[in-house]
């Protein structure tokens, strides 16, 4: 049986067949091809006055024009998706990022309850009660007082915000967007039965 003008098949071999043409847009002339160009157009390419293209289906899959249940309106001859593809950040899930407190270290002044014994800072000295004179003429110093407020540098429990900053990770790469498939031949028939109208 002839095939339809046009028809579009699967074929198992690495070459066209007689009458037939790989589906590669290949451009082929109008004054040899009108009567397939009376089907095709320039749906698929070329300049509608010299030339016309065949489909090109190397490497795409086909599926039907039209806008199926719940998909989106496919014309004929459009092309469409990706072989690879890098999300955005509008296409990432929602999600969190938990963060985690291991503690901190508390650094307070120390203060003796002694006489200070250096008239100036040693190593390891710390604040002491100061005192002039010796012995039973010795008399201490005021220098202690009340805390100003907000100055308060031990046994204090702190609250309020505090800015946290959370790394990148990934490697912001392309991923493989491919269902699984086996490559063979699309081929269109160049010669065959012109199609009528139903």
């Amino acid at each position: 049986m002839d095939p339809f003008l046009g028809q579009i098949v699967l074929f198992g071999g690495n070459f066209a067949p007689r009458g037939w043409a790989l589906c590669e847009g290949q451009l082929l002339p109008i004054a040899q091809n009108s009567a397939l160009f009376s089907i095709l157009g320039t749906i698929y390419g070329g300049d509608g006055r010299t030339t016309f293209a065949l489909p090109d289906l190397r490497g795409r899959a086909a599926i039907s024009s039209g806008r199926g249940p719940g998909l989106s309106d496919r014309r004929l001859g459009s092309r469409s998706g990706q072989e690879v593809h890098t999300l955005t950040t509008l296409e990432m899930p929602s999600h969190n990022h938990l963060t985690s407190n291991n503690g901190a270290t508390d650094q307070h002044v120390q203060l003796s309850t002694s006489a200070a014994v250096n008239e100036t800072p040693q190593a390891g000295d710390v604040p002491a009660a100061a005192e002039y004179g010796s012995g039973l003429s010795a008399t201490k110093v005021k220098s202690f007082g009340p805390p100003t407020a907000g100055n308060v540098v031990n046994g204090q429990t702190l609250s309020g915000n505090a800015g946290l900053n959370i790394l990148n990770n990934g490697g912001n790469q392309a991923h493989n967007n491919m269902q699984p498939y086996l490559t063979t031949n699309y081929i269109i028939a160049l010669q065959g039965v012109f199609p009528s109208r139903n």
